[in-house]
């Protein structure tokens, strides 16, 4: 994919130069109005799955087990085919998310599976 992938919090402010906005969390992320989120997509299908998301729960010491089970589910998952596909050509595509660890979230994984394709 010739594709620039940032990743960013939704809670902060849209830029002009963010490209394609696209949400990758399953649930809506509190507090914010989807008016003001500036949101292109909301491909809820590459999301983590509900059971995992909530077996990690934004546990630190549960990143590498995540990252390598999410990554698994990726695999399988159709979803990632099809977003790579519709998406070919795209220049820049910012993934967000509205988890509090910057580090340690399914953006940083999806953004590292995208830019192997």
């Amino acid at each position: 994919m010739n594709t620039t992938i940032t990743i960013k919090r939704v809670y902060e402010a849209p830029a002009k130069n963010d490209g394609l906005r696209v949400l990758v969390d399953r649930l809506w992320p509190r507090g914010i109005k989807k008016e003001n989120a500036a949101i292109d997509e909301w491909p809820k299908e590459l999301a983590p799955s509900a059971d995992l998301r909530k077996w990690f729960n934004h546990d630190p010491n549960k990143w590498e087990a995540f990252q390598k089970k999410y990554k698994e589910e990726l695999k399988q998952n159709p979803a990632l085919d099809i977003f790579l596909k519709s998406h070919t050509g795209t220049r820049k595509i910012t993934l967000l998310f509205g988890a509090r660890d910057e580090q340690h979230n399914q953006a940083v994984v999806l953004q590292e599976v995208l830019e192997q394709h």
